[in-house]
């Protein structure tokens, strides 16, 4: 009886090998497409392309590196940075203005005809630097701009494939009973 038991059981699981080495020849299968990455082709001049397209029109480079929901932050600073430029280029000269007339003997008018000389230096000077500073801010975000293109044209090319690892680690010490942390980094072939 125990016997034929046995052979029972024998029959059943070599009848079943086949089905189980099938199975296993589809998952080295996939495990093998899942391996057989695309080639990893670098563009060297992808980072300098991205640069060059955002110098010439702010934005471009973004475009470019399909990273389109940073177009309206560019042109959105750029934009908010020059109204302030041109709104105390305005208010900057319209004070000179004030004070030349003053200086002049010329009546002034407008809001500006109650303010004496002392404040119209002084308003002339705060929109001043006010307006070079919208300025430096324009020519800041034009520049960060250029830069994040550059930076995110090389970021694209970044090698992060299944085969590199980093394993961080926290080993206890046998002697003092202490953790010990570390990390290893792994490449594979």
């Amino acid at each position: 009886m125990r016997s034929k038991f046995s052979i029972a059981i024998l029959v059943l699981l070599l009848s079943s090998v086949p089905m189980f080495a099938q199975d296993l020849r589809v998952e080295q299968a996939a495990v093998k497409d899942s391996l057989m990455m695309k080639p990893y082709t670098i563009d060297p001049l992808a980072p300098s392309k991205a640069a060059f397209y955002s110098a010439i029109l702010p934005g471009l480079g973004q475009v470019y590196n399909k990273k389109y929901w940073k177009l309206p932050l560019v042109y959105g600073g750029m934009g908010l940075s020059f109204y302030y430029y041109s709104f105390n280029n305005d208010k900057y000269h319209e004070y000179r203005g004030a004070y030349k007339n003053r200086l002049a003997g010329r009546p002034v008018t407008g809001e500006l005809a109650d303010l004496d000389n002392d404040r119209l230096i002084r308003g002339q000077r705060f929109h001043q630097r006010n307006r070079d500073l919208s300025l430096l801010i324009t020519v800041g975000i034009y520049v960060l701009n250029i830069v994040d293109a550059n930076v995110d044209a090389h970021l694209k090319q970044f090698n992060v494939n299944e085969n590199l690892t980093f394993k961080p680690t926290l080993e206890q010490n046998q002697f003092d009973m202490k953790y010990n942390a570390g990390f290893s980094i792994n490449y594979q072939f």
